[in-house]
């Protein structure tokens, strides 16, 4: 319904053509994006940072989350670095990663891991921390030993908080994505969404905007297939 309600202001004059491209336009753009060879020009570079930098992030987010959220001695040493570091705006560490890392990979890599990184830490340690304490004291009155309890109720009791945190921590990866493509990046979403916007080409612009909502969707997808199968004991 939006689609249309667009498509027929754009070419009714309600709804001008500076503000709004008419939705068959961004599809046109699609077709040639997907005839030239564009498309995965840029989508494949994209998808490869996304995949890297959040792998790296959310691994050790998970890690080092378990490890505050078991461990009372990390937890004193290292929570209130997390805290210190959670609120600051990742983007703007942006230029410091370049200096570090260099403008080519290594920066977007270390930006989107960084980014992913702080959000699962905390999403994981609350997880851990709200593990109902009854459960985990009528498994030691049976008598298992602290890894089975780690792994038969502190985890599968922490599952859906991580996999909620990992929801947020991949669509912060994503804006992260775009803006280091939009530094330094000749092939990516991100810069072909700044080459268009520069040129002021709504339609191409649009279509790069849908092309990451479309990501979005399928990280989505992945993380509630991911919950189905690892949480399928709720059911």
């Amino acid at each position: 319904m939006l689609l249309l309600l667009a498509e027929w202001g754009t070419r009714s004059g309600v709804i001008s053509p500076l503000t709004l491209p008419k939705p068959t336009d961004v599809f046109q753009i699609f077709v040639e994006l997907y005839s030239s060879g564009l498309l995965f020009q840029h989508l494949i570079p994209s998808l490869l940072r996304l995949l890297v930098g959040a792998a790296l992030g959310a691994s050790l987010g998970i890690a080092v989350g378990l490890l505050i959220g078991l461990f009372s001695f990390v937890r004193a040493g290292l929570l209130p670095l997390v805290a210190a570091i959670f609120p600051i705006p990742k983007i703007a560490l942006l230029p410091l990663f370049v200096i570090w890392f260099g403008i080519d990979e290594g920066s977007k890599y270390a930006l989107i891991a960084f980014g992913t990184f702080t959000p699962t830490v905390v999403a994981t340690f609350a997880a851990v921390d709200n593990v109902d304490r009854t459960l985990i004291r009528m498994g030691q009155s049976f008598g298992l030993s602290w890894v089975s309890i780690v792994r038969k109720i502190v985890l599968p009791g922490a599952m859906p908080g991580i996999l909620a945190g990992l929801r947020i921590s991949l669509a912060i990866a994503i804006i992260l994505l775009v803006a280091a493509e939009m530094l330094g990046a000749e092939f990516g979403i991100g810069a072909y969404i700044l080459q268009a916007g520069s040129l002021y080409d709504l339609e191409r612009l649009f279509a790069g905007v849908v092309i990451l909502s479309v990501l979005g969707v399928l990280v989505s997808a992945v993380i509630g297939a991911v919950e189905r199968r690892l949480l399928d004991w709720r059911t």
